[in-house]
């Protein structure tokens, strides 16, 4: 009896603090007509496909703990889904990648997102997963702490989303068609953009500059977001540093850099202190990739411009890495690391039940009858993992697949490891027949429900030496424990691994010509996508999918699928 009223007011603390929990979350309800818009981009008018008639398009803003309610109708001509990429522990009925976890929404239909933001803050962001339509069809998540709790370092004055992509002077549908149907190189992009905005470098644009008017000694939180299709890019402001504070919806170590690198399918948090003398400064985007496609190497910028500033002045302009720069990428990169004592950090599995080893590249399959192809020996180019080019399926989900317990739709014969290992980096092998000739596959990796998964992803020469490859994985994020050049060695490279502050991720840039090292524990059953996130890459076949099993009890089985789900 004694012991009664603490047990009793300890009781009362907690439903206190449960209510008090439940009382700060809010549902967030988003309505998205997805439509035709004419834009005069690059003297000329073009019609894209948006949301709500604005490109870029909704910025999603929520709080920790809130749920998202987002309502598709798809006016458009085009079939739809939405991705919202990066957010984890989501539904997978809602995670939408068109094919994997749903049929995509036709004209005059409709479907419903609904998702919770769970242990996360920071930035990601949301956008179309059915053909290119990504290109135009984007959009902001910000999230903030719980009402009542701070960020982990001081407020800024202003958050600002910055969101980096590409603009193409055609019809984006007609060209994927042109970089698919030919077998070859896919068609470079017109112009660089900065929210929507190409900037005075480009013709036709000098009044289509994004501008940030700042008050000097203020810090703003600049929310940069990589929305495109095809390019890495370098990010700088004129003499102003920037302090790296959260990526990808986490929070990092505070790293101070004049450049920001940052791939499609990314999100760097970014603080800026304007502390330079009262003036315009340019902030600006171009290019990093080793071997640029033919009118890539282009510049975007906007401008930064202090209050009393003589606008009558050229702004000073940064001096931007040579898009060769791989030392500066790789510096980049190598500095980043998670916030140990920050919200929501993630502990590093120990233990790992699977190992896996993904080499990464490019491939040939042969030419369809009465096409011709012009990759290498009159091919069709492909990419693939593993060697295995992923192709969805067409008459129903993966995801639906396995619920139903439906065959014939996929196979589970994903592999471990690539078929022949090889001299992976080794130019010499780029044209090796043997090694190049890939199989269409719509295969996944089946892991038991709470296993945790190491994945190395090897960079190869396989046709081509210095490519890209932004791999992204749905549905969960995860430790980048080490990276590197060359060829992963398994025991001399294990030394190498960051088990204290790893960066945590949903999306990574395998290093030209190296390795990369991701770990992550698979608690949420269903079908989740890997892909590169290089959009030509992924329609080639550079994909393969996890099928995570049905946990022990009810609440960790995968729930029935919606009533509004759409059919093939």
């Amino acid at each position: 009896m004694a012991n009664y009223p603490l047990m009793a007011w300890m009781a009362f603390v907690v439903v206190l603090l449960s209510f008090s929990t439940l009382a700060s979350a809010a549902i967030v309800e988003h309505y998205f007509h997805v439509q035709n818009l004419t834009l005069n981009r690059l003297c000329r008018e073009q019609v894209i496909t948006a949301v709500n008639g604005k490109f870029p398009g909704p910025t999603i803003r929520v709080h920790e703990g809130d749920t998202v309610i987002v309502h598709v109708l798809n006016k458009s001509p085009y079939n739809i889904t939405i991705h919202w990429h990066g957010v984890s522990g989501i539904s997978p009925w809602a995670d939408g990648p068109s094919m994997i976890t749903q049929c995509p929404i036709g004209t005059g239909h409709n479907y419903t997102y609904k998702f919770n933001i769970t242990n996360q803050e920071g930035t990601l962001f949301w956008h179309a997963h059915e053909d290119w339509l990504r290109a135009t069809v984007f959009g902001a998540i910000i999230i903030r702490p719980r009402p009542g709790h701070p960020y982990p370092f001081p407020k800024p004055a202003r958050e600002v989303p910055i969101m980096l992509g590409e603009w193409w002077n055609m019809s984006i549908i007609d060209v994927e068609d042109m970089a698919l149907d030919s077998g070859g190189t896919p068609i470079p992009n017109t112009a660089f953009f900065i929210n929507g905005l190409p900037g005075d470098l480009y013709l036709c644009s000098q009044n289509q500059m994004f501008k940030l008017n700042v008050k000097k000694g203020n810090t703003s939180l600049l929310r940069l977001i990589n929305v495109g299709l095809d390019n890495t890019l370098f990010f700088k402001i004129a003499n102003h540093n920037m302090t790296v504070v959260g990526i990808d919806g986490s929070y990092t170590t505070p790293y101070v850099t004049d450049v920001v690198l940052i791939s499609l399918g990314q999100t760097t948090d970014v603080l800026v202190t304007f502390n330079q003398p009262v003036g315009a400064y340019y902030m600006a985007a171009s290019l990093y990739d080793v071997v640029p496609l033919v009118g890539e190497n282009t510049t975007t910028r906007g401008v930064v411009v202090y209050d009393g500033a003589d606008t009558s002045k050229t702004p000073l302009m940064p001096v931007l890495p040579s898009f060769i720069d791989t030392s500066t990428a790789h510096r980049f990169q190598s500095n980043l690391t998670g916030l140990t004592n920050g919200p929501h950090f993630v502990s590093i599995p120990s233990k790992v039940d699977q190992h896996m080893l993904f080499t990464v590249g490019l491939g040939l399959v042969p030419c369809r009858t009465n096409v011709t192809c012009s990759g290498p020996f009159g091919q069709n180019l492909a990419s693939s993992l593993n060697n295995a080019s992923f192709v969805p399926p067409t008459r129903l989900s993966m995801l639906e697949a396995f619920y139903y317990n439906v065959s014939g739709i996929y196979t589970t014969d994903f592999p471990d490891n690539p078929p022949t290992p090889f001299d992976y980096t080794n130019t010499s092998i780029s044209l090796d027949r043997s090694l190049i000739s890939t199989r269409k596959s719509t295969s996944v990796k089946k892991l038991k429900f709470n296993s945790t998964v190491e994945i190395v992803f090897q960079d190869t020469a396989l046709l081509a030496y210095g490519i890209h490859h932004p791999m992204h994985l749905h549905g969960f994020s995860f430790h980048v424990l080490a990276q590197g050049f060359g060829n992963y060695d398994p025991i001399r490279d294990r030394e190498k691994y960051n088990m204290l502050n790893p960066p945590y991720r949903n999306t990574i840039l395998l290093p030209v010509g190296g390795w990369m090292v991701i770990r992550f524990t698979v608690n949420n059953p269903g079908v989740w996508f890997l892909h590169c996130h290089l959009d030509v890459h992924m329609s080639w076949g550079m994909a393969m999918a996890f099928e995570v099993e049905n946990g022990p009890t009810q609440s960790t089985k995968l729930s029935p699928p919606p009533l509004d789900l759409p059919q093939c």
